[in-house]
């Protein structure tokens, strides 16, 4: 790869004009044009020439560029082909990125990456945001940290603490620390969106909070719990896991804990409490 390689602003008008790109709402398709937010994304990465990227959702190759420079390769998964045109023109100083016309949410991860250190760098669509990051989390082939661009609210919600917990932070939580970096404004966007992003981190654990054998039950009890918000988890339990509501109530005085507290206040460690007193119960029925 040529070291002197221009990397001055895209003009992303021109670029769709030229090859007469029609964007989709359906895919929530909004470009971040703004050089001096791609590279800030770029740095707060940490890039080495060691690390492998997958970036989810390369547009029209605005951040890639950033990204080849600076990792040993990149695997762009774009899903519209109608783009690939422009990403190969885009992209095509850059011997050291891969284009893959794909679905994120059905590719398969570990073939693409073949055990190589990686990290994902994503601008997610506001509608596929949970789906997508559970898809990473739970892939065989874990990344080493994710940096995310998704929208504000999502992000503060995902980096919440017990107290205002939601079943996505829970999701996020078990498996890595997320961070928020900087907000967005939309006005950094082609077109832009109707709400500011915010880029964050997250950090993966080695191993989840939660072992992976249990990972299966943990989701059960959490979507439980979660799936009737305004009921007192006790109701809400019993409800999601057809237990009596005294049989859940004796758990919760087993773990220790109040069966009158809401979803969103329990730690990942009370929930993971709460399943080791069924279990045990279970073991010596």
């Amino acid at each position: 790869m040529d070291s002197a390689i221009d990397l001055s602003t895209l003009s992303i008008k021109n670029i769709l004009r030229d090859h007469d790109i029609r964007l989709k709402k359906s895919l929530g398709q909004n470009f971040l044009s703004d050089d001096h937010i791609l590279k800030k994304i770029v740095q707060a990465a940490g890039l080495t020439k060691d690390l492998t990227v997958l970036e989810i959702g390369p547009g029209i190759g605005s951040l890639t560029r950033h990204i080849a420079v600076q990792a040993k390769e990149v695997f762009a998964v774009e899903l519209d082909a109608q783009l690939f045109p422009a990403l190969q023109e885009v992209l095509a100083p850059f011997d050291n990125v891969h284009l893959i016309h794909d679905d994120i949410l059905k590719v398969d991860l570990p073939s693409v990456i073949e055990d190589k250190p990686y990290m994902i760098i994503a601008n997610i669509p506001y509608y596929i945001t949970s789906a997508v990051i559970r898809r990473c989390l739970e892939t065989s082939s874990k990344p080493q940290k994710m940096i995310l661009t998704i929208q504000k609210e999502v992000a503060r919600r995902i980096c919440q603490k017990p107290g205002d917990l939601s079943l996505l932070a829970l999701s996020v939580q078990v498996y890595g620390s997320p961070q928020i970096l900087f907000d967005i404004s939309a006005g950094a966007f082609f077109p832009s969106p109707n709400v500011d992003s915010t880029v964050l981190r997250v950090d993966l654990y080695d191993e989840p909070l939660i072992p992976l054998t249990e990972i299966e039950t943990f989701f059960k009890w959490t979507k439980a719990g979660f799936q009737q918000k305004r009921k007192k988890l006790r109701n809400s339990l019993a409800s999601g896991l057809h237990m009596s509501t005294q049989e859940v109530e004796a758990i919760f005085n087993a773990a220790n804990l109040d069966p009158h507290r809401r979803a969103e206040t329990l730690s990942i460690e009370e929930w993971y409490r709460l399943m080791q007193v069924r279990k045990n119960k279970k073991a010596v029925e």
